[in-house]
C-alpha cells in the first residue's frame, strides 16, 4: 500500500501521511524557537546569478506548458530550472 500525499512543501518535500505525522508529533512535543532560527538561516529565496532575480511572464500554449511540466518531472527539478537552463542554453548558443 502506497502512502498518500497530499502535495508538496515549498522546498518540494512530498507531503505524505508519514510526513505529516511527524510534523504533528514535533508540534505536540513543542518548539524550541532558537533551533527553529538556526535551521531557517537566511530568510527569503537565495541570489540567482550576480545579484537579485527578477519574475518574468511568458506565454505559453497548453501543449507546450505540459511538455515542461513533464521535463522538469523527469530531471527532479523545478519548471523554473528548466526554463533558465533552457533560455542559458538558447542564449549562449545564439551568442
Amino acid at each position: 500500500m502506497s502512502a498518500k500525499n497530499h502535495g508538496f512543501t515549498n522546498s518540494g518535500v512530498p507531503l505524505t501521511d508519514k510526513f505529516i505525522e511527524q510534523l504533528a508529533d514535533e508540534a505536540e512535543r513543542g518548539y524550541d524557537v532558537e533551533e527553529i532560527v538556526r535551521r531557517r538561516g537566511r530568510r527569503g529565496r537565495p541570489t540567482l546569478g550576480s545579484g537579485p532575480s527578477t519574475v518574468e511572464s511568458v506565454r505559453l500554449d497548453p501543449e507546450l506548458k505540459d511538455r515542461l511540466a513533464r521535463r522538469a518531472e523527469e530531471e527532479g527539478v523545478s519548471v523554473s530550472d528548466v526554463i533558465r537552463d533552457a533560455l542559458r542554453h538558447h542564449l549562449g548558443a545564439a551568442s
